[in-house]
């Protein structure tokens, strides 16, 4: 039906998270027909990007310098630890202006059904941070799954015995949001981390 090179781009655009037939077709074709500038300097940026871009050697959230932005800020509190699934997640918690400390990805979360253990997302050097860095709080924000709660029970017992401070991120009824509309799951884990008012 396509040409050969369209097919291929087609092909190439559905790679993307949440693109299927029908979108990458419309991406293609918007290229092509009406964009080709924009298309070519999306196929530079891209090739910069995935050439140039690769991890902060302290926290392991994407970055094109050795350490990230966040990690050479002289401002944010190096005492606060966040830990979080990936690199998405850190930006999510920095639009809400209402954390001023430091970050670890662990790019995932266990999962010993697929494999996924410890060392396959660096709590090795997560270790190492808390042992070499004067962290007097960590705080966990992985996940509201069964993996990101047993990541953050895992985590939590590195420093069970020791001086630092370990919460998690609360769970629960969102902002606005009607308890009739709400699933049982988030109903029971508000009325579980409720808190007192007086």
């Amino acid at each position: 039906m396509f040409t050969p090179l369209v097919q291929e781009l087609i092909n190439s655009l559905r790679c993307l998270a949440g693109v299927g037939q029908k979108s990458a077709q419309r991406m293609a074709f918007q290229l092509l027909q009406k964009d080709r500038d924009a298309g070519f300097a999306l196929a530079e940026t891209l090739r910069t990007a995935l050439t140039k871009v690769g991890h902060c050697q302290r926290c392991q959230t994407f970055s094109e310098f050795p350490l990230c932005s966040i990690c050479t800020n002289p401002s944010r509190d190096p005492s606060q630890l966040c830990i979080v699934e990936i690199p998405t997640d850190v930006f999510a918690l920095e639009q809400t202006r209402s954390y001023n400390g430091l970050y670890f990805v662990l790019m995932g979360h266990l999962s010993p059904i697929d494999g996924i253990g410890p060392d396959e997302i660096h709590i090795a050097e997560l270790k190492q941070r808390l042992e070499t860095e004067n962290i007097t709080e960590i705080i966990l924000a992985t996940g509201a799954t069964v993996e990101g709660e047993a990541t953050a029970h895992y985590i939590a017992s590195l420093v069970q015995n020791t001086d630092t401070r370990c919460s998690r991120l609360a769970h629960g009824i969102p902002l606005d949001g009607e308890l009739g509309y709400l699933d049982t799951g988030t109903l029971s884990r508000a009325i579980t981390a409720r808190t007192t008012l007086v």
